[in-house]
C-alpha cells in the first residue's frame, strides 16, 4: 500500500518544471504585489500602414543589380507581341523589364516557380521592391518563361557580351560538362505502342462527343476549356508515337517491342542518375568559361551520353561567339576516337584522360570464356610476315582491315581446321565455330599526338582545373537554383528553362565580379 502512494505521488513530479503556487501562499503575498500585464498579441486584424517601397532592399540587394542590369539591354525583341500601344484604349501589357528580373531573381532564390514568385509578391520585401508593390499572377510569369525563346537567347547573349567587355570572357580555356535534370514525369508514366494507341483513340472519340454537344448541357467556357483539353491530349498521343518511332531507329530488332515513351512528356529519356538510379531526364550541356566561370553556351539534349554533345557544342560555341575556344577541358565522356580527330581538325586543343580499352576487353574475353594465357598478348606478332603465331604454334595470317575515325583494324584469322584439332581449343576460343581470330589496331596521328601530349607533366596539370571549373555551374544550379527537376515539358520547354539558367547563373557572375566591387568603390 505505501509503495502504490509514492508511485502517485512521484506520477505528478515533473522533472525542470516549475510547481504551481500553492492556494495558501497565493492569498498570503502582500496586498502591494501586483500581477504583471502584457500588450496582446492580435493576429484577426487589418492594418493600413505606410510603406516606402524604396526602402523595402538595401542599396547592395541584388534585386537592385538585376533590375539596373534588365533595365540597360536591349529588350526589343520581348516587345513584338506587345499588343497594348501608347494612345489606343486597353489594358496595359505587363513589362517585360519586371517579368525578366523577376524570374532572375527566383532564380538565384532558388524559387524557381511561378505560383511561388505570385505568392513572394504580396509580402517579400525584394520581390515588392521588384513590382513597386504590386500583385503578379502565376498566368502571366508561367506564360512569359517559355513564350520567348529567341528574345531570351538575345538577351543572353548581350549578358555575355557585356561579361566580354568586362574582362570576365576570353574563350581561351572552356570547359564541357553534361548534367542529368529529372523531367517533369513519372517513371510510371512509361507505356508501349498499343496502350498510346488506346489512349489516342480514346481521346478522338471524347473531342467527337464534346464537338456534337450544343452547349445547353455545358456552359460555353466549360465546353471550349475540355475541347481545348481533349486537342492537347491527342497531341501528346500522336507526339509519343513519333518518339516511339525515333526510338526504334536506334534499337536492335530484338528490342523494338520493349520500346516505351511517357504519356505526360514523350520526349523525356529514362537516364542514369548520379545516386545509381534511373529516373526520365534530360541532359544538360555546360559549356563554361574557364577564366571566371561564366556559362558560354548551354543545350539540353535527350542523348544520355556525353560524347556526342562536345563537338556540337563547339560549332554552337563558334556561331554564338564568333570564335572557337583555343583549348577545352573535359573528362573521360568526351574523349572518344571521333572527338580527338574532329577536335584536332577544329584546331581546339583537347585536354582529357585517354580511353583505355583494355577493361573492356579484358571483360569481353572472360564472357567468352579465353582463359588469360591466350590473350592476345600470348601471340607473337611478325611485322615482315604480317601474321601472329598463338601459343599452340598455330599461325594467324591477316585477312582484313577496317578503317574507322582515328583507328585502323587489322583482323587475323586462324584456319578452322588448326583450331578444331588443337587441344587448347577450349582455353582459346571455347565459343567460336571457326578459327581463332585476332584484332591489332593502329591509331591515327591525332590519336597519337593526343595520346603523347596527355602523358605530359603540363597537360595532366592543366586538367586539374576541370573538375572545379565545370563541376560548379552542376552544382550550383542543382543546389542553389533548385533546378532538379524540371518546370515544363518538352524539348523545346526544357532548352528555355535551362537558358534562364544559364542567364541566371551569369547574372549572379556579373554582380559578385563586377556589381558589388563597383558599388564598393568610393566615390
Amino acid at each position: 500500500m505505501e509503495t502504490e502512494t509514492q508511485a502517485v505521488m512521484f506520477a505528478d513530479v515533473h522533472l525542470w518544471r516549475p510547481q504551481p503556487a500553492e492556494p495558501e501562499a497565493e492569498a498570503q503575498a502582500p496586498a502591494g504585489e501586483r500581477q504583471p500585464r502584457f500588450q496582446p498579441v492580435n493576429r484577426n486584424q487589418l492594418l493600413l500602414r505606410p510603406v516606402d517601397v524604396e526602402q523595402l532592399v538595401g542599396p547592395d540587394h541584388p534585386a537592385r543589380a538585376i533590375w539596373a542590369l534588365v533595365n540597360e539591354r536591349d529588350l526589343g525583341r520581348f516587345h513584338d507581341h506587345i499588343q497594348a500601344v501608347e494612345g489606343v484604349a486597353g489594358r496595359s501589357a505587363r513589362d517585360p523589364r519586371l517579368l525578366i528580373s523577376l524570374w532572375i531573381y527566383a532564380y538565384l532564390d532558388g524559387t524557381p516557380s511561378a505560383r511561388e514568385i505570385a505568392r513572394q509578391c504580396l509580402y517579400n520585401p525584394a520581390y515588392q521592391w521588384l513590382t513597386g508593390a504590386n500583385s503578379v499572377s502565376a498566368h502571366a510569369l508561367s506564360d512569359f518563361r517559355t513564350a520567348h525563346a529567341e528574345a531570351l537567347k538575345d538577351l543572353s547573349t548581350q549578358v555575355l557580351a557585356l561579361l566580354a567587355e568586362e574582362g570576365l570572357v576570353d574563350l581561351e580555356q572552356v570547359t564541357q560538362d553534361g548534367t542529368k535534370v529529372r523531367a517533369s514525369a513519372g517513371a510510371d508514366t512509361f507505356r508501349r505502342e498499343a496502350t498510346i494507341q488506346r489512349h489516342l483513340e480514346q481521346a478522338r472519340q471524347r473531342l467527337e462527343e464534346l464537338d456534337r454537344q450544343d452547349g445547353e448541357e455545358l456552359s460555353a467556357l466549360t465546353l471550349e476549356a475540355r475541347q481545348r483539353a481533349a486537342r492537347e491530349k491527342i497531341q501528346r498521343m500522336e507526339q509519343a508515337l513519333q518518339q516511339m518511332e525515333q526510338i526504334r531507329r536506334t534499337k536492335p530488332e530484338s528490342e523494338q517491342a520493349q520500346v516505351r515513351v511517357s504519356l505526360t512528356d514523350p520526349e523525356a529519356r529514362i537516364m542514369k542518375q548520379n545516386d545509381g538510379g534511373f529516373a526520365p531526364s534530360y541532359n544538360v550541356q555546360f559549356t563554361t568559361d574557364a577564366k571566371q566561370t561564366v556559362i558560354v553556351s548551354v543545350e539540353v539534349t535527350q542523348e544520355a551520353s556525353d560524347a556526342g554533345q562536345l563537338q556540337p557544342a563547339m560549332e554552337r560555341l563558334q556561331q554564338e561567339a564568333g570564335q572557337a575556344p583555343r583549348q577545352a577541358l573535359v573528362d573521360g565522356g568526351y574523349t572518344s576516337r571521333e572527338n580527338v580527330v574532329g577536335m584536332a581538325r577544329r584546331e581546339i586543343d583537347l585536354i582529357g584522360p585517354p580511353l583505355d580499352g583494355h577493361k573492356q576487353k579484358e571483360t569481353l574475353y572472360e564472357m567468352r570464356g579465353v582463359a588469360p594465357e591466350f590473350r592476345p598478348e600470348a601471340f607473337v606478332w611478325d611485322p615482315a610476315a604480317n601474321r601472329y603465331t598463338c601459343p599452340a604454334g598455330k599461325r594467324l595470317p591477316f585477312k582484313s582491315q577496317q578503317a574507322l575515325v582515328g583507328q585502323t583494324k587489322y583482323t587475323y584469322w586462324a584456319a578452322v581446321e588448326d583450331c578444331a584439332a588443337c587441344a587448347h581449343k577450349p582455353l582459346c576460343c571455347p565459343t567460336s565455330k571457326g578459327g581463332r581470330a585476332l584484332v591489332r589496331t593502329e591509331d591515327g596521328p591525332e590519336m597519337v599526338a593526343f595520346r603523347t601530349k596527355m602523358e605530359t607533366a603540363e597537360a595532366k596539370q592543366i586538367y586539374k582545373k576541370r573538375g572545379q571549373v565545370a563541376e560548379f555551374p552542376n552544382l550550383c544550379v542543382k543546389q542553389k537554383f533548385g533546378l532538379r527537376q524540371f518546370s515544363v515539358r518538352g524539348l523545346k520547354k526544357v532548352n528555355i528553362e535551362a537558358l534562364w539558367v544559364n542567364l541566371a547563373f551569369n547574372v549572379q557572375q556579373w554582380i559578385r565580379l563586377c556589381w558589388r566591387p563597383q558599388l564598393a568603390m568610393p566615390g
